[in-house]
């Protein structure tokens, strides 16, 4: 039988995963039963005979992924799962959006086997898939050989009204046409209505022409609820025209049901009537809550079992590699495995003031010879960030090998961009922009630190010494706002020696990492003075220098401003005893055990002064009841970098009095 001929099997297959979704709603009291109701033709066309998957193995490299970016949905993704033997039972259908379920609120990633991201932010599923569509691309570039593809599959996603009203959508979709991803199909569940009403109320643009513009393949299904339609449909997609491709789906919002085709079949239950009258509507009366016909059961294992073959030739096609190309397998299993080489000696520096930006620059140069792995770009700012890899071309279309990511003036698509690469198993990506502008791009980071992800973000311009470009460009509260995000390490080194020592200890984060950077030029610590430099910043904060004797006051500085601390201190001299402490991260050296912490801030000395070019909200762990700060509490001033460090008390002769007036 033909792989496009659909038959009453098929459609009680949709229907029990309309049903067993919105039994999951009723039962929790809680959740959303429209898109369900009507996207499940979608998805059941899709994996049951496009999607590459196995359910024994739902991590291996060459699956297709899915992506449901619309994740206040997941009760039909958590349906799917179900029936396509992912390991999920009835029981945790039932134990929807309970606490410590494998059923959660969202599609939440490393909680419910088969779940490739966390999603619920809408719009961001919908970027990230373009990562992962970018991770499939440079892998196969570097790795697949003639008659070895071994990364050869598409990413999917379904998508909503409300992803593509969201502007990192618009970002990340104008960058998929322009990097021509051909391998990136989104099934659009083009319901035409949202929590507060019909669509027209927000959104009358030409969604066609829109991606059309993007450079988009967009393919017109008249009617959702016709599988045959959508089957053609993903056929003609996935004929490669060097194009993404958008399928746009007429569905009906909480089809079959009371509410069908209305707002409030968003985001509430059908309740004991309406669900009643939706069983009966699909057929269903007489059944039980949670019922699965033994030929629908049957059906999704049939399709599921044959998945399997694709999986084992791939292993095949991956061990006959392995003995073909030995440095090649050694090269993917190392990455795969997320092992890091010997990254060999640090860098050394001379005497000259420098960024740190720069010397950021210099180390990154240096380990991305070293880790091909090493992957990114910047929000069309590389030559103001440093990041540019040198000599490593850029990613494009016709060169997929490039490792330079040009990703345009999106902050907020890159983040999500980069969590789809970081999603990649193999990568270790990386983005950049000003630090304030670090706020276009939080939503990603915060995803990124939900799921885990090892993604680096360089903010630099980091502080008012960004100097005549004015308030707009001088952050005052980002850094802040940076460590309020749970599982995100902020660091801020002091001088080109502190960059290049925790660049390693980047590396080996198992979480995000923000890496905070001067446009100013710098002193050079020089380890031969300050030979705690080479090891103390891995531990977050350390003695950089001490006095002699018992210090009677501490100075705590982070990044340009332990400079300062250092030629307060030496003012001081003969009159205060004072230990200078460098704090890169507040993250690492929290980490460290209480002994530790307590050697480089010794609780017995009360007289503490931090230095930081922001907001002192949080520095009271680190300065005590009787600490002080020197602070900039309120926007800067367009004006030269070193007036601005003199009119807001950042110099030596200030530090050196706020600390005796102690």
């Amino acid at each position: 039988m033909s792989e496009s001929v659909y038959n009453r099997k098929d459609r009680a297959s949709v229907d029990t995963l309309r049903l067993l979704a919105v039994d999951m709603v009723e039962k929790a009291q809680s959740g959303h039963p429209g898109l369900p109701l009507g996207a499940a033709p979608l998805l059941y066309v899709l994996w049951t005979r496009f999607l590459k998957r196995d359910p024994l193995a739902p991590n291996w490299p060459n699956r297709d992924r899915f992506i449901l970016s619309p994740g206040h949905g997941s009760a039909l993704l958590y349906a799917l799962l179900h029936l396509c033997g992912y390991g999920l039972a009835i029981d945790d259908l039932k134990n929807f959006r309970q606490w410590g379920s494998l059923t959660p609120g969202h599609p939440e990633r490393d909680v419910t086997p088969g779940v490739e991201v966390s999603t619920g932010p809408l719009g961001h599923g919908l970027a990230m898939g373009v990562g992962l569509a970018m991770g499939e691309r440079f892998m196969a570039a570097k790795f697949n050989k003639p008659d070895f593809k071994l990364f050869d599959h598409h990413v999917y996603a379904l998508v909503s009204d409300g992803d593509l009203m969201e502007g990192v959508a618009s970002e990340a979709a104008s960058l998929a046409g322009t990097q021509a991803l051909g391998r990136l199909i989104y099934l659009y569940d083009d319901n035409h209505m949202t929590i507060e009403g019909n669509t027209d109320l927000a959104f009358t643009e030409d969604v066609r022409a829109r991606f059309l513009a993007y450079g988009w393949q967009v393919i017109v299904v008249a009617d959702g609820n016709d599988l045959l339609s959508v089957h053609l449909a993903l056929e003609n997609a996935e004929r490669d025209l060097g194009k993404p491709s958008l399928i746009m789906c007429r569905t009906v919002l909480g089809a079959g049901s009371p509410k069908s085709n209305t707002s409030k079949a968003h985001g509430e239950p059908l309740g004991a009537e309406g669900l009643a009258e939706t069983r009966r509507f699909y057929g269903y009366g007489d059944q039980e809550p949670f019922f699965v016909d033994e030929r629908v059961a049957k059906n999704f294992q049939t399709r599921s079992r044959a998945c399997v073959p694709d999986r084992l030739a791939w292993e095949e096609l991956l061990k006959q590699y392995a003995e073909k190309f030995p440095e090649d397998y050694a090269e993917l299993t190392r990455r795969w495995a997320g092992n890091l080489p010997d990254l060999g000696p640090s860098l050394t520096f001379g005497e000259k003031p420098i960024a740190t930006r720069t010397a950021s620059s210099l180390v990154l140069n240096d380990l991305a010879k070293k880790l091909p792995e090493i992957i990114g770009g910047s929000a069309d700012l590389g030559p103001s960030n440093k990041t540019v890899l040198e000599g490593l071309g850029s990613f494009l279309p016709l060169t997929p090998e490039g490792r330079n990511i040009h990703f345009g003036v999106r902050e907020h698509a890159m983040g999500a961009v980069v969590n789809g690469l970081a999603l990649y198993q193999g990568l270790r990506p990386y983005c950049s922009t000003f630090l304030s502008f670090s706020d276009f791009a939080r939503p990603s980071l915060r995803l990124a630190a939900l799921m885990g992800l090892k993604v680096i973000h360089i903010y630099t311009h980091d502080s008012v010494g960004v100097g005549e470009d004015g308030p707009t460009h001088q952050p005052i509260e980002q850094l802040t706002s940076l460590r309020l995000l749970p599982r995100v390490t902020v660091i801020r080194p002091a001088d080109a020696y502190e960059t290049a020592a925790l660049w390693p200890v980047i590396l080996e984060r198992k979480e995000p990492v923000a890496l905070v950077l001067s446009r100013q030029d710098l002193p050079i610590l020089s380890p031969t003075a300050y030979p705690a430099i080479l090891t103390g910043p891995a531990r977050g904060g350390y003695v950089l220098s001490d006095s002699e004797g018992e210090p009677e006051a501490i100075i705590i500085a982070t990044g340009s401003e332990v400079a300062l601390a250092l030629a307060a201190q030496k003012l001081l001299l003969g009159q205060k005893r004072v230990r200078v402490v460098s704090l890169p991260s507040w993250e690492l050296f929290d980490e460290n055990d209480q002994s530790y912490r307590e050697s480089v801030l010794p609780e017995r000395i009360e007289k503490r002064l931090g230095l930081e070019a922001g907001l002192s909200i949080g520095w009271s762990r680190y300065l005590g009841p009787k600490g002080q700060m020197v602070s900039v509490e309120d926007y800067g001033r367009s004006a030269p970098a070193q007036k601005l460090f003199e009119e807001l008390g950042f110099t030596p002769e200030n530090i050196a009095a706020r600390v005796l007036g102690l």
